[in-house]
């Protein structure tokens, strides 16, 4: 669960990483805090004295030589043995336990034009620094990232994510105005404010939950034009898919029940609910159409629809529920379980009352008004 952090300077995104950071560890459940910021690391480098090596007939490139073969080695020439095609290297460099510092490597003489040993300390100068650290941009932004994992009974990183958000405020650098925060895409410029943007898991919930909506909605739209086409009417086809929302009364109250997580499984199972209750209601509407054909009464017709397509109806929902319960302790499709089968479960009962008032009070016979 990444939080890319945005801003106008460098050091005051890194000081928003860190309070960010100490929000993610003060929110229960977040675990394996880490974030892209890098701790000051001390580096020493040697600047040769060019006035002193010059003055003493000794070349800089010498002296390079010198400080890289000490420390990293040098072949001085390769030894050559009758079994063995290669020639082996001879390296000369300082032993292991004398490269812990620059003591030993200062202390090495070097001949100076004149004959004279001159030590390595005398031609260089020690200069002391910080290690540049890395810098991360996203998209040409430059971006500091504060990483977190769950751990617990909640899997999902949006429960995380909004149990961070009520520490966020705390996390405001002074002075700089209200911290701006992110969902979807990137600050459109990062230079004037300092911001949050949720990324990861929490995008890909997003983008995810986008497109299986997308899916639901054309789906809904190909169940209505079949309908249409079916029952050649444009106000049939809405009775018949008026009980898809009645879904959402199993669906949401089964998962508190069962203290499920409404995931991207449950998702799938609410676009299967769509087909099965518009299944049950067009079984219903059918068969008072064919019943008002036939010379029935249109009132007696809509009763007997309820009463004589309720055990096919309630069959198919119990065999779907049952399938259901195979699934219903699996961790990825638990979702799809609970969706499945509460949902089946409150939109059979209710399809069986909705559909048959709902058609009759719209299609009822002006003479019966």
């Amino acid at each position: 669960m990444p939080a890319e952090i945005y801003g106008p300077d460098e050091a005051g995104r890194q000081a928003l990483a860190a309070n960010v950071a100490k929000a993610f560890a003060k929110t229960p459940g977040i675990v394996g805090v880490d974030t892209s910021l890098k701790a000051d690391a001390p580096r020493q480098w040697l600047q040769v004295r060019t006035q002193r090596a010059e003055t003493l007939g000794i070349p800089v490139s010498a002296i390079a030589r010198t400080v890289q073969g000490s420390l990293q080695g040098v072949d001085a020439t390769y030894m050559r043995n009758d079994s063995s095609k290669m020639p082996v290297p001879v390296r000369l460099q300082l032993p292991l336990q004398s490269q812990v510092g620059l003591k030993d490597v200062l202390a090495m003489p070097m001949r100076a034009a004149n004959g004279q040993l001159v030590p390595l300390s005398e031609l260089v100068e020690i200069k002391t620094e910080v290690i540049q650290k890395p810098l991360f941009t996203k998209d040409l932004l430059p971006v500091s990232y504060v990483m977190g994992d769950m751990a617990g009974s909640q899997d999902s990183p949006l429960y995380g994510l909004f149990g961070i958000r009520a520490n966020l405020k705390e996390a405001a650098l002074p002075g700089q105005g209200e911290l701006g925060e992110y969902w979807i895409q990137q600050p459109s410029d990062t230079y004037r404010e300092y911001a949050v943007k949720w990324d990861g898991e929490s995008q890909i919930t997003y983008e995810t939950f986008r497109d299986m909506g997308t899916a639901y909605g054309v789906g809904l739209i190909l169940i209505y034009l079949l309908v249409v086409a079916q029952f050649k009417s444009y106000l049939t086809p809405l009775v018949i898919m008026a009980p898809i929302p009645l879904t959402l009364i199993g669906v949401m109250p089964g998962h508190a029940l069962l203290n499920a997580q409404f995931t991207a499984t449950s998702m799938i199972g609410m676009i299967a609910l769509a087909g099965i209750i518009v299944r049950n209601s067009i079984l219903l509407v059918d068969f008072i159409e064919l019943q008002v054909a036939q010379g029935m009464d249109f009132k007696e017709a809509v009763i007997q629809s309820a009463a004589v397509r309720a055990q096919p109806i309630v069959l198919t929902g119990l065999a779907a529920m049952i399938g259901a319960f195979f699934i219903l302790d699996d961790p990825i499709f638990n979702g799809l379980a609970v969706s499945l089968i509460f949902g089946i479960l409150v939109s059979t009962l209710l399809t069986l009352v909705v559909i048959p008032v709902l058609y009759f009070s719209l299609f009822k016979p002006k003479e019966s008004v």
